[in-house]
């Protein structure tokens, strides 16, 4: 009968973790490019380049709709304040 949590599983926890910090140190980068400051192409968000899938919409005309329709709703608010106030 093993005693579970016994010798042998105390064993195999501390090679697996000794295995795991081995290969941190192997795969941790050289210098602060590799390690994704940089703006690697292949990290980086594709939001604006001619792999992204979907709609290609200018950062400006978003910003434009995003005022209108912040604009429309002050608009509408004002609207019926006013509406209110004359019935």
């Amino acid at each position: 009968m093993v005693i579970p949590g016994g010798a042998k599983t105390l064993a195999k926890r501390k090679a697996s973790k000794d295995n795991k910090v081995k290969q941190q140190q192997q795969n941790a980068p050289n210098s602060s490019r590799s390690a994704g400051a940089g703006g690697s192409s292949s990290t980086m968000l594709k939001i604006y380049t001619d792999e992204a899938q979907g709609f290609k919409i200018d950062p400006l005309v978003v910003l434009i709709f995003a005022v209108a329709f912040i604009f429309s709703v002050v608009i509408l608010h004002v609207l019926s304040k006013l509406s209110g106030k004359l019935l």
